[in-house]
């Protein structure tokens, strides 16, 4: 399902298990990639490098749900993401951000 507008359906996380380590794929609209974010656990702190592609914004989500995947699960955690839909507002862009939160809150509970 895609359109102009985000619905919770459209946008999907998947995981690959990587040896001890984990990278999250989340997409939705029209798929690409548009940043990667990886985090590790250094000590007791969870630390991130992101790599964005020009002219996209997913690294300001990708950042934060690799950090709290990592800290949550202790594992390196990389989180590649691509999100788009044409001419969202802020209120679509708040949803976008609400709707992958919610679905990596769930997945983290069924994690930990």
């Amino acid at each position: 399902m895609t359109s102009d507008q985000p619905h919770p359906d459209d946008i999907e996380l998947s995981e690959i298990t990587v040896g001890r380590d984990l990278l999250l794929l989340i997409t939705g609209g029209v798929r690409h990639i548009g940043a990667a974010s990886t985090a590790y656990m250094d000590g007791d702190t969870a630390r991130v490098m992101t790599s964005a592609v020009p002219h996209h914004k997913e690294h300001t989500i990708s950042e934060s749900v690799a950090l709290r995947a990592a800290a949550a699960l202790n594992r390196t955690v990389t989180v590649v993401m691509g999100i788009h839909y044409d001419n969202l507002t802020k209120e679509g862009i708040m949803e976008v951000v609400n709707i992958v939160n919610t679905k990596v809150d769930q997945y983290l509970l069924q994690k930990v």
